[in-house]
């Protein structure tokens, strides 16, 4: 057990730190331009930041179904299918990317049919959209590498990229912005620049650590139809399931703000303790999705289930730390997120349900990074299915009586559906992935 513990956090860890510096990039632009002098340019960096964060969250299936594929491939020692999967999902996410340039005004008119800010908001927030846009390949080019780095049990790599990435987009906004005297249209180069350079350290890396699979490489087969059928089922069920991820996001945040403002901002202030939470739990879930999916490939049931033991007992763990230090610091961290005296009075009244969060979630986290690696995505999509409807059913049945409380309760339903109907499906998952 000492042994996978110390494999869970060889991935889980760096994963961790990769996944906190991700929301930097956006605090950085904000803070940036919060110093101009102008309340659009805010509104600008945060319309046109939204936009790009459904975009990318849309095809996080790239990521996970190369992670998942990769991993069974490394546990199979397949060196020659591990290299055309890297060419496949790189090739494949930089396509889409090109795709999104070229479709760029169809994406923004569609984006304003549903957002409707000032004209100088509209009008700085398409400046920004314009430019940052032509970073699509690389961020989806990084995502299949992203994907491939952790099916090959390397975390650390991922890592690196996010944090060089950061730095890069500090330096290169503050010296466009401040240096040449541009504006938004600074901090979208700054942005673009970060986006290619963390790309380019990508490939450079896999070239300095991973070169000598060049050897394996076969363009014979690199695009055989029973390999992309595969690659895009997967990813299909992934697509699919992010969808209604996103639609139960997106809706929790418009219910709040049919509300009113306070309720509004105290939704949004306490879905941060579950923001924080899947940070650090997402890091199990990739540990997860290497380590099953390398003894899946190796056919080593044994290491499988002490590995899904393990990861189950740090999720419990987290569970309970951080339901811990919610109870006895929660209120601590809501004030330093504001100082609206009225705001951090109300969510006193919904704190209990953000409390439950750690413990409704923690299932679901770990399942989805086992399922992934079992490359089990129908599972995935028919649990975040049945768990999405849930949610709405629960909340359309009861916001009338219940109010903000209606839609807390269906999202702790929803986190926990999830959990549970993994768990259900788990053994048949299991059985198939091992031809038992």
């Amino acid at each position: 057990m000492n042994r996978i513990n110390k494999q869970i956090l060889h991935i889980a860890l760096p994963s961790i730190v990769s996944n906190i510096t991700v929301p930097l990039l956006g605090l950085v632009d904000v803070t940036i331009v919060g110093h101009l002098g102008s309340a659009a340019y805010i509104g600008a960096i945060a319309v046109g930041g939204m936009l790009f964060n459904i975009i990318y969250w849309i095809f996080g299936f790239l990521r996970m179904g190369t992670s998942g594929m990769t991993s069974q491939l490394y546990g199979r020692r397949n060196l020659t299918e591990v290299t055309r999967m890297l060419v496949r999902a790189v090739g494949i996410g930089m396509a889409a990317g090109i795709c999104l340039v070229v479709l760029q005004e169809p994406i923004l008119g569609a984006a304003f049919r549903v957002i409707h800010p000032t004209d100088e908001v509209r009008r700085l927030a398409m400046l920004y959209f314009h430019i940052c846009i032509w970073g699509a390949p690389a961020m989806l080019g990084l995502y299949g590498l992203t994907g491939w780095y952790i099916g090959m049990q390397n975390s650390r790599i991922p890592m690196a990229i996010a944090i060089t990435q950061n730095i890069v987009n500090i330096a290169a906004s503050l010296t466009l912005v401040y240096g040449c005297g541009m504006k938004v249209e600074g901090v979208a180069l700054g942005t673009l620049i970060a986006q290619y350079a963390g790309f380019l350290m990508g490939v450079g890396l896999w070239m300095r650590h991973y070169g000598k699979l060049k050897a394996y490489f076969r363009r014979e087969g690199l695009w055989e139809r029973s390999a992309m059928r595969r690659f895009f089922s997967v990813n299909r069920d992934i697509f699919l399931r992010t969808l209604c991820l996103v639609a139960v996001t997106l809706f929790f945040t418009s219910a709040g703000a049919e509300q009113g403002e306070v309720v509004l901002a105290v939704n949004t202030l306490l879905m941060q303790l579950f923001t924080l939470y899947s940070y650090i739990m997402d890091g199990f879930a990739y540990a997860g999705e290497a380590l099953s999916g390398k003894y899946i490939g190796a056919r080593n049931r044994e290491q499988f289930g002490r590995t899904v033991k393990c990861l189950f007992a740090w999720g419990s763990g987290m569970a309970l730390l951080f339901t811990l230090a919610y109870a006895t610091g929660g209120n601590a961290f809501l004030g330093l997120l504001t100082d609206e005296d009225k705001v951090i009075a109300a969510a006193g009244s919904y704190f209990g349900w953000a409390l439950a969060i750690p413990v409704a979630g923690m299932a679901a986290f770990i399942w989805d990074g086992i399922f992934i690696g079992a490359t089990a995505t129908r599972g995935m999509l028919q649990s975040m299915a049945t768990a999405t409807a849930a949610f709405f059913l629960l909340y359309y049945g009861l916001h009338s009586l219940w109010g903000n409380h209606a839609l807390w309760g269906a999202f702790l339903v929803y986190l926990l559906m999830r959990g549970l109907m993994q768990s259900v499906l788990s053994r048949s998952v299991i059985s198939r992935a091992f031809g038992t």
